[in-house]
């Protein structure tokens, strides 16, 4: 009964739009986050999920702060990841772990890896990036 409670709260904590993102932006989008990315973790503590963003079928981000997010990669089988208004994740306690899924309207997408962003250093970057334009 908690488990359950837990997934319909964080289904509606965690609501985001696709929109209609070209497959060109996305591809752009997904490839800088990935210059962002560290190594695979087992699992992070996640008091609240703040918002998501897909980048691919089978990739997608999740906003836990302000400057703390994580590139999770689930399994091919999550089609309606790209065109989601919401998802939940499971997750045991607070922790959301390798062992958790993904929920994208009936389909519950396994999560294959998890991967943290360096999001100060990707600001960092974009402020000097910024700055040296005239």
């Amino acid at each position: 009964m908690q488990r359950a409670f837990i997934l319909v709260l964080m289904a509606a904590l965690v609501t985001g739009c696709a929109g209609s993102l070209k497959r060109s932006d996305t591809d752009e989008t997904l490839a800088q986050y990935m210059g962002y990315a560290g190594d695979p973790v087992q699992g992070f503590t996640a008091m609240r999920i703040q918002s998501w963003q897909p980048l691919a079928r089978d990739k997608l981000i999740l906003w836990t702060g302000i400057n703390e997010a994580y590139l999770l990669t689930v399994w091919d089988n999550c089609t309606d990841l790209m065109f989601a208004n919401v998802i939940g994740v499971t997750q045991s306690g607070s922790q959301v772990t390798s062992f958790d899924k993904v929920r994208v309207g009936r389909d519950r997408c396994p999560i294959e890896q998890i991967r943290p962003l360096n999001i100060k250093q990707m600001k960092a970057d974009r402020a000097a990036d910024a700055a040296s334009k005239p």
